[in-house]
């Protein structure tokens, strides 16, 4: 019984999923990661809609994922940014336990906040605006060297690490929310609100942006570049192994049937 001749055509089909996300792995990244940092922001957004539903379900899904403590975070539509400890407990609970200061969502009056945090914000949205920022000099960027990334990453770990063992004490009355040993440091050069609390401005502010963003650099230049050499790599033995395949399709027909 003869054998059908193959042809090209039956060896290169549509490419699977995975075959396609490799081949734009940016892309979907952009989109996918996208999606997972700015969804946050749409909490806001849709308690002021009124669409209630929708914006404590962001709220619920992004609480396994940050802190969401209302006096480190943002808020929208209304008097304030943000708001100190005391503004929030006075229009909440007088607490300082952090499971139940979480769990204030906002008011009409103060807004509604976002469901990130403050530092969340910082370091989320820095990986994916530096990502996009990298992209176009892909082939130029080296990847970063460990030492360079675990200095970048120091900060973060410094000054997120110093924040959880400040709260052992309580929220509000830790070393980090009066900061008295950076007022002696820079001996009082700066006005009270710079040192203590989490207000937008304020040092603990200051260090969670900065902090953030410096370790979004280092995951991106670190990470990215060996991402996009590896999946060239895969691209071009792809194409390798299709040629190969090609060439022995080829061979075997130029042999006669039954030869």
């Amino acid at each position: 019984m003869e054998k059908m001749p193959t042809t090209t055509a039956s060896i290169r089909s549509g490419p699977s999923i995975f075959q396609w996300i490799s081949t734009h792995w940016f892309e979907t990244f952009l989109v996918v990661y996208g999606l997972w940092v700015f969804v946050p922001f749409l909490a806001p957004v849709f308690m002021q809609l009124g669409w209630t539903g929708a914006g404590k379900a962001v709220y619920f899904i992004y609480s396994f994922f940050c802190h969401q403590l209302p006096e480190r975070s943002f808020f929208w539509f209304g008097e304030k940014t943000m708001y100190s400890l005391g503004e929030i407990q006075a229009v909440w609970q007088n607490t300082a336990n952090p499971m139940i200061l979480r769990q204030f969502i906002g008011n009409e009056t103060l807004g509604w906040k976002v469901a990130w945090s403050d530092r969340m914000i910082s370091f989320y949205t820095s990986v994916w605006l530096f990502a996009a920022i990298w992209y176009p000099f892909r082939r130029r960027i080296k990847p970063l060297s460990w030492w360079g990334f675990a200095l970048l990453l120091l900060p973060l770990v410094l000054d997120g690490g110093t924040h959880a063992i400040s709260d052992f004490a309580g929220i509000g009355l830790g070393f980090r929310d009066t900061n008295t040993w950076l007022t002696l440091l820079t001996n009082h050069a700066f006005p009270a609100t710079f040192y203590a609390g989490d207000a937008l401005g304020s040092f603990n502010s200051i260090m969670r942006f900065i902090t953030g963003i410096l370790a979004g650099v280092g995951i991106v230049w670190l990470a990215f570049p060996y991402i996009h050499q590896t999946q060239a790599y895969n691209q071009q033995l792809d194409e390798l192994n299709y040629v190969k395949v090609i060439e022995q399709i080829k061979a075997q027909n130029t042999h006669p049937p039954g030869g």
